[in-house]
């Protein structure tokens, strides 16, 4: 693994823990349904709220940090930092899952494509599927469907980091 990546990694790790903890039991979960609902589209809006409470509080940090440091950022960047992991809304996880998938990364858990791994590792393509059926905007579903995969988007690339940094 080359250093940069690493160190982005390890940087990244304090983050990832503070999220696993609140992960554990979701009535510690606070999101601001209201603020995000303003952002959604009313189909966007049934999706975001059918995601568990512990996703869309996270979702919440996400779009906070992001207009934060990009007030410019477009409305479609906005709703797809809140719906980026509406495909984990198809499986729900037991703790112990939840747990479990967190430690694993993104890229090994697409090699063991089972239960929740598989929800860990194909959630982008579950979320852009599960927002192309309600008739969400083509930028939103394209911007969750690359959210782990940026390629040369700018708009996923940033989406990607401010997931990563949350």
């Amino acid at each position: 693994m080359p250093a940069s990546r690493l160190t982005r990694k390890v940087a990244a790790l304090p983050a990832k823990l503070r999220r696993l903890a609140r992960s554990l039991h979701a009535g510690q979960a606070t999101p601001d349904d209201a603020w995000a609902l303003a952002a959604l589209t009313p189909s966007e809006g049934r999706v975001y709220l059918g995601m568990d409470a512990r996703d869309r509080e996270h979702a919440v940090r996400v779009a906070q940090a992001l207009l934060t440091d990009h007030p410019q950022a477009s409305g479609e960047l906005l709703a797809a930092s809140l719906l980026h992991d509406c495909g984990k809304s198809v499986r729900p996880y037991r703790v112990w899952e939840r747990v479990a998938v967190g430690l694993v990364p993104g890229r090994v858990s697409r090699w063991v494509p089972l239960g929740a791994l598989y929800v860990r590792g194909f959630h982008p393509e579950l979320g852009a599927a599960l927002l192309s059926g309600v008739g969400a905007r083509t930028g939103v579903i394209e911007l969750v469907r690359r959210h782990h995969r940026p390629g040369g988007d700018p708009d996923a690339a940033l989406l990607h980091r401010y997931d990563n940094l949350e």
